[in-house]
């Protein structure tokens, strides 16, 4: 999708929100922010997801570890 980090997402996010409040946004180009809005969440979604499997994969690998420690 993109090499954009979360936060830089975040911030971009956060930029065309201030653009859509000021009223300052041309008709023809709220189309393009909205569409740009949507596909930045979408990426923010796919890290978070991404983040959320990994940190699972640690506890999950965490678990097994004391389980073992438990068996000898």
């Amino acid at each position: 999708m993109s090499d954009q980090t979360y936060r830089q997402a975040i911030e971009e996010l956060e930029t065309i929100l201030r653009t859509l409040e000021t009223d300052s946004v041309d008709v023809d180009d709220l189309t393009t922010q909205v569409q740009r809005s949507a596909e930045l969440i979408r990426l923010c979604k796919q890290k978070l997801r991404g983040i959320e499997s990994t940190i699972d994969q640690v506890f999950e690998n965490l678990d097994e570890e004391d389980d073992e420690v438990d068996e000898d």
